[in-house]
């Protein structure tokens, strides 16, 4: 069994340090120490070269779309207890629909799908769908009753989003760079 003592490897690493000097002299010893140390300095000089500074320009886009999406939801199956309260139900249910239909528009929708197959048959089948997003700007165009569903038009001007978003993220292009 081998015992490796720190005390040892530190007296070996002295052992061969002399040996080399003893056999290489002094004069090689500081050459290659010389080298070293300019290699270091040289590498770290380097480092400034990549040091840079970049100015941006604004960038306009050239047009901006406008998005609509309607919402539709029934009043008979809302909960409440009188009509009234069911009306105002599906009122909000139908904005919802309408902003979750801008949400995909604009963010796209996650779709998950799935089955699992027993004895070369179909067992269980799924399908999921999911929609994650913020949407500022956006207006209620019309909403009304046909029948028993009430309707929500929602409309989102990309100018006015633009134009909320212009003193958070600017859209921006390279105009220079300098390095130092």
């Amino acid at each position: 069994m081998l015992l490796i003592n720190k005390n040892n490897v530190i007296n070996g690493i002295k052992h061969a340090y002399t040996t080399v000097i003893n056999l290489l002299g002094h004069k090689i010893m500081r050459a290659i120490s010389l080298v070293i140390t300019l290699g270091c300095l040289i590498l770290s000089g380097c480092s400034s070269v990549f040091d840079k500074h970049v100015e941006y320009k604004y960038v306009e886009p050239n047009n901006y779309p406008v998005l609509k999406a309607v919402g539709y939801a029934p009043i008979s199956l809302q909960k409440g207890a009188s009509a009234s309260q069911k009306q105002l139900m599906a009122i909000k249910a139908s904005k919802l629909e309408a902003y979750r239909e801008l949400t995909e528009q604009v963010y796209g929708q996650k779709v998950t799908a799935g089955m699992s197959v027993e004895n070369a048959v179909a067992k269980d089948d799924y399908l999921e769908s999911k929609v994650q997003g913020v949407i500022k700007g956006a207006q209620i165009i019309k909403t009304y009753a046909v029948d028993d569903t009430y309707v929500t038009e929602l409309e989102l001007n990309m100018k006015r989003v633009h134009d909320l978003y212009i003193g958070e993220i600017k859209p921006r292009e390279v105009k220079k760079v300098t390095y130092y």
